[in-house]
C-alpha cells in the first residue's frame, strides 16, 4: 500500500517531529509526507493557497481521506477494517489530507472517499499527523495479528 499524508504546514524539529519520524520507520507500507505553508498573511488568501496546493496533489486514482471535524469517526478496528477493505478491492495507493489551522475548503473536502475525524474536540494540525500515523501503524499491526492493538 503506497500511503501519501498531504498536510499543511511544514514540522520543525522536536517532540512532535520525532514521533511521527518514529511511526514512519515503524510502519511497512510506502508513506511519503507532502507539506505546504502558505507565504501569504490573509486567512483567505491562505486557504485558497492550500486548496490549491492539496487540490494538485490529489491523486485521482487513490483513496482520498479528509480529516474534518465533521467527518466520522472509526474505532482502530473499523479503520483497519476499512483500510483492508480497500486492499482487497484492488486500491493500492491512499491519501490523507490534513489541513491547516483555517480548515479545508469545501472542494477538497468534496474529493473525500470518507471524511475521518478524531472526536469532536478539536486538535492542532501537527498533532493530527502524529495520530493519523499513529493510526496507520495501528491498523497495519492489526490487519497482521501483531499483539500491539489489545481490545
Amino acid at each position: 500500500m503506497k500511503i501519501d499524508l498531504l498536510v499543511i504546514g511544514r514540522l520543525k524539529k522536536g517532540p512532535l517531529y520525532d514521533l511521527c519520524q518514529d511511526y514512519l520507520k515503524r510502519i511497512g507500507w510506502n508513506v511519503n509526507i507532502l507539506e505546504f505553508e502558505s507565504k501569504h498573511r490573509d486567512p483567505a488568501r491562505i486557504q485558497h493557497d492550500e486548496a490549491e496546493f492539496l487540490l494538485g496533489k490529489i491523486d485521482q486514482n487513490a483513496v482520498i481521506v479528509v480529516l474534518d471535524e465533521r467527518g466520522h469517526g472509526l474505532r482502530s478496528l473499523d479503520f483497519a477494517k476499512t483500510i483492508e477493505g480497500f486492499q482487497n478491492s484492488g486500491e493500492t495507493h491512499m491519501q490523507f489530507i490534513i489541513g491547516g489551522a483555517d480548515g479545508l475548503t469545501e472542494d477538497v473536502r468534496n474529493h473525500a472517499n470518507i471524511l475521518l475525524s478524531f472526536g469532536q474536540q478539536t486538535w492542532p494540525h501537527m498533532l493530527a499527523r502524529v495520530m493519523i500515523l499513529e493510526q496507520i501503524y495501528r491498523a497495519q499491526q492489526i490487519l497482521q495479528n501483531h499483539p500491539y492493538h489489545r481490545e
